[in-house]
Order: structure tokens, then C-alpha cells, then sequence
């Protein structure tokens, strides 16, 4: 990493690094909602992130666990949740009830990237290869799972169901991977962050799988809530706990397991690209 990118990011993860406001007494817990975006395999880490948000808040915090970005929004959106780490997609769908309280800093930039994947087997170097063949998509509400590749064909005048033999929602990036390397799908759109993360990881679990094109950069999955609760008490908890993260040990043994550099509050304009693939394929709102 260049020298004045390091600064830029010790600059904003020192800036993000205040004291916590908590919620107050009248607030008996809070309900943080998680969509397949997060790496949700990890049960010490999701005890980790819960005993984070409990220390900044001082008060218990349950972690909500659904299926589909479908359901979790519909939770937020109905105000059952007070936020929800969710992805740009259904953020830019509902930018007019939602805001940003935190995005994620990877490799120092609030950005990632939507990966096609294939098979390893298969001689495939972009989407044109993949025509006529089964293609597991993570989730309707996905970015990087479906939009983009809904997207690029597009821009073809094509369609998922035409263009793929067999196109299907596998309902989270790592049922992507396993599909595709298990050989139920020969390809795959799948989240860049959880890709190289898994890699990483469980490089076991993408041994099979080969990554052929990258999408441009696009705003990290963002954590949000509804705007008219995001000046209260609760929200302004969270976001500190979020963007202060990374000052202190609680909150740095949650990020070297996401390896995140930490949370910055974000701008809506990290998600004008998505708006506009969004618009671009007629996505209703």
C-alpha cells in the first residue's frame, strides 16, 4: 500500500476511535440483524461481535440470523430490528427509510468487488464462456450475488434464464462457493471480500473454484437502520461502536477475524453505482 494511503487510513480509523454514547437505561436490549453477507460460520466470532457491541452499549445485544436479505430487510424496514449489517443493493432500494451508521474498511477503502467464479476444470475467461451452462446466484437482494450479473447481461439484452442452462439461488455466498466446487453449479457470482476471506480461511472450500472476472469497485455492505430512528440514542450507540472498533481489543479481535481494517461512517454516494445498475435493469424499488 502507498504511504499516503496508509496515513489516509490510520487518519480515519484514529478519527473513528471516540468514546461510546450508550443507549441509557431505557433501553432494556438491542437487535442487530446479520444477512449472508457476514461470515456467519464462525461461532466465535459472532460471540465475539455480540460481547463488542455489549461492552460500547452496556446493555445485552441479540444477533439476528435469517436465510435471505429479504427477510432481515423486511425486519428493519418494520422496525424490529434497531440495525442490520446488510448489503448496497436493498440499501439503495430503500435509501429513502434507510441510512448509513458504518461501512467497513478493506484493505483501507470502504469498496469491494463481485466475482465470477467457475469451476476450476473449465476453460472460462469471461461471462461470454459461461453461456448455456448452471449458475448459482447467492440471493435476489445481492449485489455482488445477482445485480451485477444481471447487469452485465443486460447490457447484452439477455436475461439470467436465458442466458444460463440452469440459473438458482444458492441464499448465501458460501452456499455459492460449496455449489460451484461441489459441481452442482459450473459457475457462480459470489461476493470478492468472502471469496478472498474463505480463501484464506478454508482455502478448501474455493480449491475448486476459479475466479474469472471482477466487477469495478462498489460501496462495502453497509450497517444501517431506519433514518428516522438514526439520531437516537441507540443508533449513535451502535454507529460508535462500530467505527471506534478498531481502538479497542474487544472490537480488534472481531476485525482480524473479518480481516477488516475497521468502520468509517460512509456517504450514500459509495452506492451511486449500484443505483444505477439497479436502474439500468429496472429493479423495482
Amino acid at each position: 500500500m502507498k504511504a499516503s494511503g496508509l496515513v489516509h487510513r490510520r487518519t480515519l480509523l484514529a478519527a473513528a476511535s471516540v468514546a461510546l454514547p450508550r443507549p441509557g437505561r431505557a433501553v432494556a436490549s438491542v437487535r442487530f440483524g446479520l444477512t449472508p453477507v457476514f461470515l456467519d460460520s464462525d461461532l466465535v466470532l459472532l460471540r465475539d461481535l455480540g460481547g463488542h457491541l455489549e461492552a460500547a452499549l452496556g446493555v445485552p445485544v441479540q444477533l439476528v440470523k435469517r436465510r435471505t436479505y429479504q427477510e432481515v430487510i423486511a425486519m428493519l424496514l418494520a422496525g424490529q430490528l434497531d440495525a442490520a449489517w446488510i448489503c448496497g443493493f436493498p440499501y439503495v432500494r430503500h435509501a429513502d427509510r434507510l441510512s448509513l451508521l458504518a461501512v467497513p474498511l478493506h484493505h483501507g477503502r470502504p469498496l469491494y468487488q463481485s466475482y465470477l467464479i467457475s469451476d476450476a476444470s473449465l476453460e472460462a475467461s469471461s461471462i461470454e464462456d459461461l453461456r448455456g451452462r448452471s449458475h448459482a446466484f447467492s440471493d435476489p437482494d445481492s449485489n455482488s450475488g445477482f445485480l451485477v450479473t444481471r447487469w452485465l447481461l443486460a447490457a447484452r439484452q439477455e436475461r439470467p434464464e436465458e442466458f444460463f442452462n440452469r440459473p438458482f439461488f444458492a441464499y448465501g455466498h458460501r452456499n455459492v462457493l460449496r455449489a460451484v466446487g461441489a459441481g452442482l453449479a459450473e459457475s457462480g457470482s459470489v461476493d470478492g471480500y468472502v471469496w478472498e476471506t474463505v480463501a484464506d480461511r478454508e482455502p478448501a472450500l474455493t480449491a475448486g473454484t476459479r475466479v474469472i472476472a471482477r466487477s469495478e469497485w462498489h460501496g462495502f455492505p453497509p450497517i444501517c437502520c431506519l433514518t428516522e430512528r438514526r439520531e437516537g440514542p441507540t443508533a449513535r450507540a451502535l454507529a460508535a461502536a462500530f467505527t471506534g472498533m478498531a481502538g479497542h481489543p474487544s472490537g480488534r479481535r472481531v476485525l482480524e477475524a473479518l480481516q477488516l481494517d475497521g468502520f468509517v461512517p460512509g456517504a450514500p454516494s459509495l452506492y451511486d453505482g449500484i443505483a444505477r445498475m439497479a436502474a439500468a435493469v429496472g429493479m423495482p424499488r
